[in-house]
């Protein structure tokens, strides 16, 4: 186990995110899209834990491991095409993340959203919540050539920051985020908001396990220079 957290401030120059289950709860939304293309061969309904889950490696796995007939391609077309009927309804703001993308703002971070949700979805959603104007880059599985868990989307931001990775910092919710996060020689942190358990996160070993997004502004200062 590892030795208790001390409540030291930690300086970087740019703080990088990801977006469902760390910023955003958007698991309805993507619920309602799984249980559509669901409903297209005849399955019935998935809860919204079962779905939670598999959220976070891409729309491939998702619907690979939520819809298990039909041809992948074509359910994730589906996905695709209905999920604009249920993004700004079924997502939402997470408590405080408005809040703390502001304050990082504010103090002179560069911030910044490394998703594997479709870029076009993320667009449309930091628009919607009002956050668009706070990162400095938004990059989704289609502007690199892999998606997370490798680290070619954090080198893409870094690259757009001028940032080297041992001044940024990523904020995760799932063993995914640390993963990446390390294969990029980036600090991670993460959040127990998303789809995976407190002990999975532990047992992956970030930086800093927070207890929300709150945390960020107690924690986090700028680094000059």
């Amino acid at each position: 186990m590892k030795a208790p957290q001390h409540r030291v401030a930690a300086t970087f120059r740019a703080v990088l995110f990801d977006l469902d289950g760390t910023l955003v709860d958007s698991y309805p939304a993507i619920t309602a899209s799984v249980n559509h293309v669901r409903a297209l061969h005849g399955l019935p309904p998935l809860s919204e834990p079962e779905v939670r889950r598999h959220v976070g490696r891409g729309a491939g796995h998702l619907l690979q491991h939520t819809v298990p007939v039909g041809e992948g391609e074509a359910n994730t077309a589906a996905y695709r095409a209905h999920h604009p009927s249920v993004l700004r309804s079924g997502t939402r703001l997470l408590p405080g993340a408005a809040e703390v993308l502001r304050g990082l703002h504010e103090r002179g971070l560069l911030l910044g959203l490394c998703s594997n949700k479709p870029i076009a979805f993320t667009r449309e959603l930091i628009a919607y919540l009002g956050i668009a104007s706070y990162l400095n880059v938004v990059l989704g599985p289609e502007d690199v050539p892999r998606p997370k868990p490798a680290p070619d989307m954090l080198y893409a931001a870094l690259s757009r920051l001028n940032v080297a990775a041992d001044q940024a910092l990523y904020v995760g919710d799932m063993t995914v985020d640390i993963q990446t996060a390390r294969a990029a020689g980036v600090a991670v942190w993460v959040v127990p908001t998303g789809s995976d358990t407190i002990e999975a996160l532990r047992q992956a070993h970030p930086d800093r396990l927070l207890r929300d997004l709150g945390e960020l502004l107690e924690l986090v200062t700028v680094r000059r220079g």
